[in-house]
């Protein structure tokens, strides 16, 4: 099939695009960046240069590729984490440009792919926030989102729920949302790379556990989530999916591990209200509150497996 992936060169890109080729697919690229291009050839990919919040470069952008499917991985989400940027992530540049990616940069790639007829649509959406915190360690795709997130965490809650929406309700072709969990793995925050956004403050022991550590993370490797995005470009019906490991976890269980992968001494242990006061409440409630997601419905809708079926096994063998 011809698959048009926006936000090619991006950490799960450039894992999707050349399994993507392997399964024999013809793949476009777009990228906002000219530079980027010979990337996109060494990938498998034809390149294409465009800006999704430009509605009419990004329609003669996917005009010019006659895709069949269209996959939705855009975000600003890159660079080095600071505390301004955890106490207040809704006021960083990254996050602001993301959620108008989320936003109007959806509604721009979808009005594309009805206009050159597309006949699925595969967006990235995410599961590490968002869920309920009341009720058992695990959601599904059935329950409900946090009706009072904090604050900090309103503006891309809402861009989120935007985008899945206005994904699965398309009339005019197969709108999926994968709800990815954490990711880990080559070129993600979670790597060895000397230059990874989360590895550097867990080196440096500023990544602690707080409270009692109870907040329940769902991992994914980069490699599986590609995998499984793959696999909604083939089949799958419309709807949303977590993508997600077979092991959710509390922070106080994988921190320590992933401390110990990356070569670290063990994270420090900080009270809840430390915490808030020098990270803010979302930072706190992400290490003490949030849900886990199931992979079922992915595993069953998808037919996807992931390779590491646990962050214990990823951590161990997959950072590099």
């Amino acid at each position: 099939m011809k698959v048009f992936v926006a936000g090619a060169t991006g950490a799960l890109g450039r894992q999707l695009v050349p399994q993507l080729v392997a399964r024999g697919h013809e793949v476009v690229g777009m990228t906002r960046s000219a530079s980027k291009q010979d990337l996109l050839r060494s990938l498998g990919a034809r390149p294409v240069v465009a800006d999704a919040l430009d509605p009419d470069a990004l329609a003669q952008a996917v005009a010019s590729a006659e895709p069949e499917v269209i996959v939705h991985q855009l975000t600003a989400l890159s660079g080095k984490l600071s505390i301004r940027f955890i106490r207040h992530p809704e006021r960083s540049a990254a996050s602001i440009m993301t959620n108008r990616l989320r936003t109007e940069g959806t509604d721009h790639l979808l009005a594309s792919g009805r206009a050159v007829g597309a006949r699925r649509f595969v967006a990235q959406s995410v599961a590490v926030l968002g869920f309920g915190r009341t009720g058992g360690p695990l959601q599904t795709e059935a329950d409900p989102l946090d009706p009072d997130p904090p604050a900090a965490m309103r503006p891309g809650l809402a861009a989120i729920v935007h985008l899945e929406q206005a994904v699965t309700t398309i009339e005019w072709g197969e709108g999926l949302a994968l709800r990815y969990g954490a990711f880990y793995g080559p070129g993600t925050g979670f790597s060895l790379a000397p230059d990874a956004v989360m590895a550097a403050p867990i080196r440096k022991r500023r990544f602690p556990i707080v409270g009692n550590g109870g907040g329940v993370w769902s991992h994914v490797h980069i490699e599986d989530a590609a995998a499984a995005t793959v696999a909604s470009v083939e089949q799958g019906r419309p709807g949303i999916y977590n993508v997600v490991d077979d092991d959710p976890a509390p922070v106080r269980e994988w921190l320590p591990v992933l401390a110990s992968a990356l070569g670290a001494k063990p994270p420090r242990h900080i009270p809840r209200w430390l915490a808030r006061l020098a990270g803010g409440e979302m930072a706190t409630v992400m290490m003490t509150e949030v849900r886990g997601a199931s992979n079922e419905k992915a595993k069953r809708g998808l037919g996807w497996q992931p390779r590491y079926a646990s962050w214990r096994q990823g951590f161990a063998q997959g950072l590099g």
